[in-house]
């Protein structure tokens, strides 16, 4: 199979800070091969744009069955996302069918250019709320998996080196994050990273997750995320500030989650994600979050 990495891959892997990440992208063509063989599966075609931290390729098992071989390098914890999906075991989220070679997943297909995304946006918050509340199960025995203090732990050292201009905004950031995690209420399964993005459209079911980042906390983190999905929207909008708001609250009260939880990790989340894309150059979105966490 004659292959190259998706452009977007490339370049976020070109822009890693990881140097493994580089050396991993050498390698790809072969581990893309060798995966191919483990499984005994014949590759279809490269999902492209893809993501910016693995590769998928659509492919045929011996049987004729459609699937996803997805690879990904180690700074993408992919041991982490297949202990995930064994939990979840097509629970809300797509199957883990094999793992043919290190950092190899063999996935159920989906329908990977419909997502979520494609639905109106009450409709997919409808649809996106439904099935994160599947995914909030208990975490896999033995641990394994990080927490949602570890994972902010560096997010939060990162948001310290801020310019002064957003002082005001990543003092309150941080400031949340002390507050939540000196009382986190629960420790279950998250997915991690979920948006509407990450919600593909299936046969066995409407709508799965995939592309999990596992962590184990609070369901209110994990919501946070999804309460920033097009953010872009909201902030070119009139009434942005408000209606961000009320989507929030509406948000918290379908998943029986605390409001106040919920929006001090959106507040996090958002100043973040933020801060970090304005280092890489990503302006327009970078503003965006910083607006909408000034709003909450």
């Amino acid at each position: 199979m004659a292959f190259e990495p998706p452009e977007r891959l490339a370049r976020a892997l070109t822009d890693s800070p990881d140097h493994g990440d580089a050396a991993w992208r050498e390698r790809l063509p072969g581990l893309v091969e060798e995966a191919l063989g483990a499984c005994g599966a014949a590759p279809e075609r490269v999902h492209a744009p893809g993501g910016r931290s693995s590769v998928v390729v659509l492919v045929r098992l011996a049987e004729g069955d459609p699937a996803v071989l997805k690879l990904a390098p180690a700074s993408a914890a992919p041991d982490a996302e297949a202990l995930a999906l064994e939990r979840w075991d097509g629970w809300g989220a797509c199957r883990l069918l094999g793992r043919p070679a290190p950092g190899a997943l063999l996935l159920e297909r989906l329908r990977p250019d419909v997502s979520l995304r494609s639905l109106a946006q009450a409709k997919a918050l409808l649809e996106a709320a439904d099935t994160l509340r599947k995914l909030w199960v208990e975490a896999p025995a033995g641990g394994g998996l990080p927490t949602v203090a570890e994972r902010t732990a560096g997010q939060a050292a990162s948001l310290d080196e801020a310019p002064d201009v957003y002082r005001p905004l990543v003092d309150a950031a941080l400031a949340a994050r002390s507050e939540l995690l000196a009382d986190a209420p629960e420790e279950l399964l998250l997915h991690g990273a979920y948006g509407q993005g990450k919600v593909l459209a299936g046969d066995r079911a409407p709508w799965l997750a995939v592309g999990p980042s596992p962590v184990t906390g609070e369901r209110a983190y994990d919501l946070a995320r999804l309460g920033l999905d097009r953010v872009e929207d909201l902030v070119g909008a009139d009434t942005g500030g408000s209606t961000s708001r009320r989507r929030l609250a509406r948000l918290a009260d379908s998943l029986d989650v605390d409001r106040e939880r919920l929006r001090s990790w959106t507040v996090f989340r958002a100043v973040y994600g933020g801060m970090a894309a304005l280092r890489r150059g990503r302006r327009p979105m970078g503003e965006a979050l910083l607006e909408y966490a000034g709003w909450l």
